[in-house]
């Protein structure tokens, strides 16, 4: 069964070791006095100190040192393991391994490495112990003992080490320490961060807790990917949200474990194992308070973990859940996700919905919705809203006074989506409870007529349209005005509209205004488009709007609209001269050879006897025959009337 998180609140407030949360505004992050809510790591080759040398080159062993240092103890346990040269292993290696108060794990495929360590080894291996007198002088006792040093690396917290044997005979003569040193060629480590700090709202009124993870770039560090393994330690929907910041040019590959739960990355994200391919994050602030604030925007009161740690190609989280006790479930629970928790998984990473001033939209690709199998039809929490369907989308768009929508304090609209599922005969619905932020940002939209219904983005010449420009107030004076409308178009004369709430042309129209509620401001007025005769009618044009109070702060808006003229055809450039002269003579050409054609039919079907002159010689008799009877076949009709 996918269950919902108990309460973090009081929880959290005893880990932070705070009785008395920060006020919202400041909220100071605290380190956490207790065990840590989460735990993250991440692989980096920088080093605290560290150097690397070609003094060991001319002895008898490469020589690689390793200073520990934990943070916290006890300490966890350190895996080092020995990764071989290119080539063939023919010189003896010396490994240094400087852990006080440690468990280590050292593995290596040669025999014959000679180690030095004060750490407690499990399993045991051969090893001698470091002198006493090392803890402060470790590379004076390596310089005098083994005449070179081929690599020093200073490490904090770490939790596994690569370390790769060979020397490099164009590194410096002496190992000389040196801050924040790459030690890229002969080590990598993955390293536990133990400086997680957190905070709460004075005015949390929810459990809902963020984690924010945030990379410093570093230029040297070309890295435009960071593989991250988010883990959970129960597959249910949560309350939490994760937000991933980082450079704008970097690609978050995400690898969830049984986890839940909604999340915001900067740059772009691509969630491995999912069908779907590499989706636009979202642009975050790069300031600690930035990330903060857009923690409690979205609503989330308890920031449990903020973290910041240096870019990394691989970042492993785990997000614990810290609930109450609970007798354990009786029925095994099966490796594969229940289509609730499935559901909720995808959904929240997919985030269809969002919110305007006044209306939810909601659009699922059918695509995205292939890992849940058989969805027949999507609802809200009212079932008479249903989602439009068509062959790729399920789309619903509904005002947030329909549809069972709650519009909550801080600015946040809530409903469930309803997922119906068919599989054979039996039908089940699986419910997803979410919320969006409603924007504060000023909205213009065009519609065709009076009623308001179905906004357009197309403008016709010499019809009348209709604007609304609205804004939600939430902390915003009564003294909101609409201060300027204009409408401007590629090669044509700014027009303005409106100024000061008031029309500014004969062709524009104030409307009365709806009732506004307490947190909405709605303007309304009508215009008409005209372009004077034998003018242009460009392809586009963008109405703008400003809206702003009396202390100069100013919102603006503008909308890109196709401008349409059904009395003029579009590209109406009219016929170039070569076009007039090219029909002229084909129309020429047809005539004449028309008049040939019919005079020819005509020359060559005319009767003999008029081809023919008629012979003067003829018998009178014969020729009054003759002609008698062609007046007879002429006139046959008549004559036939007149016997009868």
């Amino acid at each position: 069964m996918c269950r919902r998180s108990s309460p973090l609140l009081p929880l959290l407030l005893a880990l932070l070791g705070r009785p008395d949360p920060a006020p919202a505004e400041h909220c100071d992050l605290q380190p956490v006095s207790a065990e840590p809510p989460i735990t993250l790591s991440y692989t980096t080759s920088t080093v605290l100190r560290g150097c690397a040398s070609s003094s060991s080159t001319h002895t008898s062993h490469e020589v690689h040192v390793l200073r520990i240092r934990w943070s916290k103890t006890p300490a966890s346990m350190l895996n080092v393991s020995i990764r071989p040269r290119a080539g063939d292993h023919t010189r003896p290696a010396v490994l240094i391994l400087q852990c006080t108060q440690c468990s280590a794990s050292i593995t290596s495929p040669y025999q014959d490495l000679l180690i030095h360590t004060d750490a407690s080894l499990s399993p045991r291996v051969q090893s001698r112990e470091l002198p006493a007198d090392t803890k402060e002088d470790l590379l004076d006792w390596v310089q005098k003992t083994y005449k070179g040093i081929t690599s020093y690396s200073e490490l904090k917290d770490p939790h596994r080490i690569h370390l790769h044997l060979g020397e490099n005979n164009s590194s410096p003569l002496d190992c000389v320490p040196q801050e924040n040193f790459d030690a890229t060629p002969h080590l990598e480590a993955e390293v536990l961060f133990r400086e997680v700090k957190g905070c709460i709202s004075s005015s949390a009124r929810n459990a809902r807790a963020a984690h924010i993870v945030q990379l410093l770039h570093e230029p040297s560090l070309p890295i435009t990917e960071v593989n991250l393994t988010l883990s959970c330690l129960e597959q249910q929907p949560s309350n939490q949200i994760l937000l991933l910041q980082g450079p704008a040019n970097l690609t978050w590959l995400l690898t969830m474990n049984n986890c839940s739960l909604q999340f915001l990355a900067s740059g772009t994200y691509k969630i491995l194992h999912f069908p779907m391919g590499p989706q636009k994050g979202e642009q975050l602030p790069n300031t600690v308070q930035g990330l903060i604030a857009k923690a409690f925007e979205k609503n989330y009161s308890i920031i449990a973990s903020y973290s910041i740690i240096p870019i990394s190609p691989h970042v492993t989280l785990k997000i614990h859940e810290r609930e109450v006790p609970r007798k354990p479930p009786t029925v095994p629970i099966s490796s594969t996700p229940s289509p609730e928790c499935l559901s909720n998984r995808l959904l929240f990473t997919l985030m269809p919905w969002k919110c305007t001033d006044d209306t939810l939209e909601i659009v699922i690709a059918r695509s995205h919705l292939e890992p849940i199998k058989d969805v027949v039809n999507i609802t809200l929490r009212d079932i008479s809203c249903q989602a439009e369907k068509n062959a790729t989308h399920f789309m619903l768009r509904t005002p947030f006074n329909h549809c069972g929508t709650l519009v909550e304090d801080h600015g946040h609209a809530s409903n469930e989506l309803i997922l119906s599922l068919s599989k054979g005969s039996v039908l089940r619905s699986v419910r997803v409870a979410f919320q969006c932020k409603i924007p504060q940002e000023l909205f213009l939209r065009l519609f065709p007529t009076a009623a308001f219904e179905a906004p357009q983005t197309e403008l016709e010449v010499n019809k009348e349209v209709f604007v609304q420009a609205s804004m939600r107030l939430e902390d915003y004076p009564a003294d909101l005005q609409l201060k300027e409308c204009n409408l401007t178009a590629l090669g044509m004369e700014p027009l303005l509209l409106v100024q000061g709430s008031k029309a500014q042309s004969s062709s524009v129209a104030m409307l009365e205004e709806p009732t506004s509620n307490r947190d909405r401001k709605v303007w309304r007025f009508r215009f008409t488009y005209t372009i004077p005769e034998g003018r242009h009618v460009p392809s586009s044009a963008t109405l703008t709007c400003k809206a702003g109070l009396q202390n100069n702060t100013v919102f603006e808006k503008a909308l890109k609209v196709k401008v349409k003229d059904i009395w003029r055809p579009p590209n109406n450039q009219g016929l170039g001269l070569s076009a007039v002269l090219g029909i002229t003579f084909g129309a020429f050409l047809i005539g004449a050879l028309l008049t040939a054609g019919l005079w020819y039919i005509y020359s060559h079907t005319r009767p003999i006897s008029k081809l023919q002159p008629v012979s003067t010689t003829a018998p009178a008799s014969e020729s009054s025959s003759t002609n008698h009877s062609i007046g007879s076949t002429q006139s046959t009709p008549c004559s036939t009337s007149s016997m009868a």
